[in-house]
């Protein structure tokens, strides 16, 4: 099944880009839904002429949200936020948005809403972050019980802010941290298994209702991670152990000093390297409690991260990405 119109909030990011590209090829006209709709023009050569178009649509601008979905039979939410700044709280985007573009989804009359959460995703958990994806996703399924909920892992891609992250802090440093010995779990999924989950949520009206916990084959330790990035690499380098208060300390000053820096009139945005609540996640395992459904239960065999990471982190070889693998 095809719909006339898909909007997709969020269009324009990591997982957007992939899941716009799909929706284009079954023939769906898209609406990419976005804060700056000039951030999303590269995404129109991904259709026909007219398929694709970006429009300005805040989630914390209720009346922009309204507009977006005029006439959409599905509708996707995208938007997250790893870090909080003095414009975009964890409350405002992850909740508050999140219940906007469920309720006008609902008003009107859309057949299909997705709403992807994350891994982690509690109430009850120590980081804000989690509490308030959380949140998200109680205040979807009040407003629309039907809404397919689904929770990622860490992504991995091309345009990835985990493996090319580290990547290339290795290029330049001669230690990665291990917070907590480097004895968390995580189970990254590629993003292009995520795209098509969004795509067989859409599609499949005996999703609805239904929440997914989306992870890869395997399941490794933040050691594992890094000892895969360096292989990946052809580098060596020093795999530190650090307590997790160190973690706390050093997400407290990264805070305090980007905060500093955003209340200057720059002409970017300056991300913190690590935030107090992005530590208190790193205390916390990031893989499927086999408790809920996952990508095996939307027909999709998850990919592995040694296929997809040659692709790309092959830029950060010393010699850059004509070096033989290692």
């Amino acid at each position: 099944m095809t719909p006339s119109l898909v909007t997709v909030f969020g269009g324009s990011g990591f997982l957007g880009r992939h899941l716009v590209r799909r929706l284009a090829a079954r023939g769906a006209r898209v609406t990419v839904a976005v804060r700056n709709p000039e951030s999303a023009l590269f995404l129109k050569p991904m259709g026909d002429v007219g398929q694709i178009t970006p429009v300005g649509a805040d989630v914390r601008d209720g009346p922009a949200v309204v507009a977006a979905v005029q006439g959409a039979d599905w509708v996707v939410n995208l938007v997250g936020v790893l870090y909080e700044t003095r414009r975009q709280s964890f409350g405002a985007i992850h909740a508050q948005g999140a219940e906007r573009i469920a309720k006008a989804a609902k008003a009107a009359g859309a057949k299909r809403l997705v709403h992807v959460s994350a891994i982690g995703a509690d109430r009850h958990s120590s980081a804000a972050y989690a509490r308030s994806k959380a949140a998200g996703e109680a205040a979807v399924a009040a407003a629309y019980p039907a809404a397919t909920i689904l929770r990622p892992s860490i992504i991995f891609g091309p345009e990835d802010e985990f493996f090319n992250r580290f990547a290339a802090m290795a290029r330049v440093s001669v230690a990665l941290p291990l917070f907590g010995g480097g004895e968390t779990r995580f189970q990254p999924v590629y993003v292009g298994d995520v795209a098509d989950a969004v795509v067989e949520a859409l599609t499949d009206e005996g999703t609805a209702g239904t929440t997914y916990e989306l992870g890869g084959p395997r399941v490794y330790s933040f050691r594992q991670l890094m000892e895969l990035i360096l292989a990946e690499i052809g580098r060596k380098r020093i795999l530190l152990p650090l307590p997790f208060f160190v973690a706390d300390a050093m997400g407290s000053v990264a805070e305090a000093m980007v905060a500093v820096l955003q209340s200057l009139p720059l002409p970017f945005e300056v991300a913190p390297p690590l935030t107090g609540d992005q530590a208190k996640l790193l205390r916390t395992d990031n893989v499927v409690s086999g408790d809920l459904p996952g990508l095996a239960d939307l027909g999709i065999t998850p990919t592995a991260c040694e296929i997809i990471l040659p692709t790309y982190l092959d830029r950060f070889r010393r010699h850059g990405r004509f070096e033989a693998s290692p």
